[in-house]
């Protein structure tokens, strides 16, 4: 089998921290890139790759883009927690746009899902991937709409996808948390290098995180696109152990800060005071 996809790859949300890290990869192997973003993009465009300026709610600019492209990496949207208005047209929206074109391509979609999707899972469960979407926010929100809008295409449409729940994609691990949820760039390149290439995925999730041994999660469909990490947080433990936030929703919970935004309840779901940590 060839390293090389027979037709372009589009990679949306290419200008962002984890868009330059897989351009740069898959620029290196030879492949040839659509990049698109609503911002500029800040790097060399890799050798025979090609970059243009797409706001993700304008359909017909998605369209246009995706022509010809036999896979969607799609990291593009808003990436962190904001109001429900500012979410909805990128994540949403843009979203429909972008499996809209797959359809029309006969296009695998790998979609940067979140482990915010799930964020409302307690630290001391360990999940596989059939666990029940328990977002934390809008973000987490669209996150969770978007695995579902992927397994809908691919029932109705045969469109497939693979999604991708990531956990904490950084050079290094910044938080005792982290240890669980890490993924390094390089294992994070890897996964969308065998996610394009390999021969069926159907629709399918996959726990964006290194080899960590205190990894919140489990089984997941890296066995069926030949992924495994090659990296972990464990040789990070020294640095980061005990680096807690201080607040106890952030705490109890697997996503972290995100579930503290706004967070207006007073007791926990099964009726105890929350107190300060």
């Amino acid at each position: 089998m060839s390293t090389i996809p027979a037709k372009p790859v589009l990679l949306t949300g290419a200008s962002g921290n984890l868009g330059r890290q897989i351009a740069a990869y898959l620029g290196r192997l030879g492949w040839t890139l659509r990049l698109t973003d609503i911002a500029p993009f800040p790097d060399a465009i890799p050798e025979g790759s090609s970059f243009t300026r797409v706001d993700l709610t304008n359909g017909m600019d998605v369209l246009r883009i995706a022509e010809g492209c036999g896979m969607i990496l799609h990291f593009g949207g808003i990436s962190v927690e904001r109001p429900f208005e500012e979410v909805l047209g990128p994540n949403i929206s843009g979203l429909y746009h972008i499996y809209e074109a797959a359809r029309r391509e006969g296009a695998r979609v790998l979609f940067a899902s979140s482990n915010h999707a799930i964020g409302f899972h307690e630290r001391s469960e360990k999940l596989n991937d059939d666990c029940a979407l328990l977002p934390d926010g809008y973000y987490g929100l669209s996150k969770a709409y978007g695995e579902l809008m992927g397994r809908m295409y691919w029932f109705k449409h045969g469109v497939e996808c693979v999604n991708v729940r990531i956990g904490s994609s950084f050079p290094e691990p910044i938080d005792e948390r982290m240890l669980s949820t890490w993924l390094s760039f390089a294992d994070l390149c890897r996964l969308c290098e065998r996610a394009t290439l390999a021969p069926a995925t159907g629709a399918c999730v996959i726990w964006g995180a290194s080899a960590n041994a205190r990894s919140f999660w489990g089984n997941d469909a890296r066995a069926a696109i030949g992924w495994e990490p090659l990296d972990s947080s464990d040789v990070f433990e020294n640095k980061v152990l005990g680096k807690l936030s201080g607040n106890p929703i952030a705490e109890r919970y697997q996503g972290g800060g995100y579930t503290a935004i706004e967070h207006s309840r007073t007791a926990w779901p099964d009726g105890t005071p929350i107190t300060s940590a």
